[in-house]
């Protein structure tokens, strides 16, 4: 009788299929934030991105509806990771790579790293957002991640170390296919970030003012402008962990049903 053999254990390392992780934003497939993003995470499995060809923000979810999308294929520096470009939405980036690009599921998906906040009601309008949601909805866990700096020149490696610990963290456990998280990290120093906080979504919001002038044609026309205002004062919330320079996850869900309200009605409307 021959005895049974078996491989090393690094050879049964080696031999592990590497988790396929795609990586969209709303920044546009050449942003900062999206390239800080890859560098984080690059070496975790086989990275594919898909990102919209101009930034995106502000979208939501939208989709595109009665014109043609593109894709295409574009050299990076690094030519392990495989990029596209798509003159979609971030949410058509993940429609268009699940079904033409990978033919499959990924195991995650990563949106971002978004400039500036979508924490609080950002997250309804957020197209960084949006994809991750879409994400979730095809049966793909996901996170998206944002810093909360604007500024072209933002420094990114506070975001970078965090979104790598996250990721890490979740390739390591079975993931709940319907997960998102929304992950937003404080424009500070790396060296000042406390930590990690799982948070609620504050209530918090814009109070918005449209500016009115006139055109050189002397037409009317309007521009937004607004002044962020947090009406939540809990201590749990993600606005409260960015302001203490946590960094704040808050677990998402594209479930909008008002289960409180819901029961209210049924002993109401039998």
């Amino acid at each position: 009788m021959k005895k049974k053999t078996t491989a090393p254990p690094s050879l049964k390392r080696n031999n592990k299929k590497r988790p396929v992780i795609l990586i969209t934003n709303d920044d546009g497939v050449t942003s900062s934030g999206i390239r800080n993003l890859v560098e984080a995470v690059k070496d975790l499995g086989k990275i594919i991105v898909v990102a919209p060809d101009k930034p995106q923000s502000g979208m939501g979810h939208a989709i595109t509806i009665g014109q043609p999308l593109r894709l295409q294929k574009i050299q990076t520096d690094d030519d392990s990771v495989e990029t596209w470009s798509c003159t979609g939405t971030p949410v058509d980036c993940v429609k268009l790579a699940v079904d033409k690009i990978l033919r499959s599921k990924p195991d995650l998906c990563l949106s971002g790293i978004n400039h500036g906040a979508n924490h609080s009601i950002n997250v309804i309008y957020s197209g960084t957002m949006s994809a991750a949601v879409e994400a979730a909805i095809e049966s793909i866990p996901s996170v998206g991640f944002s810093l909360l700096d604007f500024s072209i020149e933002a420094d990114f490696s506070g975001a970078k170390k965090y979104a790598r610990i996250i990721v890490q963290h979740l390739l390591k456990q079975k993931l709940d296919k319907h997960m998102v998280l929304n992950v937003n990290v404080p424009a500070v120093p790396e060296i000042q970030i406390k930590g990690i906080k799982v948070c609620r979504q504050a209530y918090a919001k814009y109070i918005e003012d449209f500016i009115e002038r006139n055109d050189p044609h002397g037409r009317r026309y309007y521009w937004l402008t607004g002044e962020f205002v947090n009406f939540d004062k809990g201590k749990d919330t993600d606005v409260w962990a960015l302001d203490h320079n946590y960094v704040s996850v808050v677990p998402v869900q594209f479930d909008l049903t008002n289960y409180k309200l819901k029961s209210k009605f049924e002993k109401i409307w039998k």
